[in-house]
């Protein structure tokens, strides 16, 4: 009885790892809002990573992270370091292109609580009294995210949080 168990159990994960292996290398999380205020107005709350305290989802999970700032006081080269806590870990961002007023992309590199390198984009377009905000992430899939993605919506956890992010945008940039 325990040798078909045990054989069962070794099956059932062996198909569990070879069904991670299917799984896509790359993700990628989108969310997208509308806001009532100008094009330029959203660019340059985005586009200066001092203001990401005022709206990014983050920020209000540790208040007492330790935060430093490098290169310009916004556009391209700006770069934004945190340390806090398990919820937050640590990191840096920095934005590697920036077109005014249409499209900033940040190079993410997470540290803590793992390691993970991705390229977070903002896509602003004007759409008569409103701007179209799309935020995306995307990166690639290790074979132990591939794994973890089984049993936790990844998309839906950090969407959730992309969404209060816009939430938050919006609110500041309309105000």
């Amino acid at each position: 009885m325990l040798k078909k168990i045990s054989i069962i159990f070794i099956s059932l994960l062996a198909a569990l790892l070879l069904f991670a292996t299917t799984r896509p290398d790359v993700f990628r999380i989108e969310r997208s809002t509308r806001i009532k205020a100008p094009i330029d107005k959203i660019f340059a709350i985005i586009n200066d990573q001092h203001q990401a305290e005022k709206w990014s989802p983050w920020e209000k999970l540790d208040p007492s992270m330790t935060k430093t700032y490098s290169g310009p006081a916004s556009g391209k080269g700006a770069a934004y370091h945190w340390e806090g806590n398990n919820e937050v870990g640590a990191g840096s961002s920095e934005i590697i292109e920036s077109i005014s007023p249409s499209k900033i992309t940040m190079k993410l590199d997470m540290l803590k609580p793992f390691e993970a390198h991705n390229i977070v984009r903002f896509t602003l377009q004007p759409e008569g009294e409103t701007t179209h905000v799309i935020w995306s992430m995307q990166g690639k899939q290790p074979y132990i995210a591939k794994i973890i993605g089984i049993f936790m919506n990844c998309d839906k956890i950090v969407g959730k949080q992309f969404e209060e992010g816009l939430f938050n945008l919006k609110s500041l940039a309309e105000k």
